[in-house]
């Protein structure tokens, strides 16, 4: 499974951007996919994921509320929607799948990474 993150860019706090995550190589529709990201200096967390299915879905308590994780299998695509965007949100966003049924929280269980897309978030 081939990813290719992108829609990341720079925008004003309070600002929004809809990231897009889209897969080659094989249809995710079996997969678990989540979102990461990594500040500078900082090690890389799990933002949000989702189950094959959209029916189990995770958010790190700093972006509840404002984040959304998405996905439509039929076009092999997930998405991240961010609204209210923070200068802490600053960050370059990793989406990443596994083969499975649920939604992973955890860097180490999944198999397959996105190139990253970077977000800024200026105050």
């Amino acid at each position: 499974v081939q990813l290719q993150a992108s829609g990341g860019g720079l925008v004003q706090a309070g600002g929004s951007l809809r990231l897009s995550c889209a897969a080659s190589g094989r249809s995710l529709s079996n997969y678990g996919m989540g979102w990461f990201r990594q500040a500078p200096g900082k090690e890389r967390e799990s933002v949000a994921a989702i189950s094959w299915n959209g029916g189990r879905i995770y958010y790190a308590d700093s972006v509840q509320g404002r984040f959304t994780i998405s996905r439509d299998n039929a076009k092999n695509t997930v998405y991240l929607q961010m609204n209210s965007l923070k200068p802490e949100d600053t960050a370059v966003y990793y989406c990443a799948a596994r083969g499975g049924l649920y939604h992973y929280t955890k860097e180490n269980e999944y198999y397959y990474w996105g190139q990253g897309t970077q977000v800024t978030v200026s105050s």
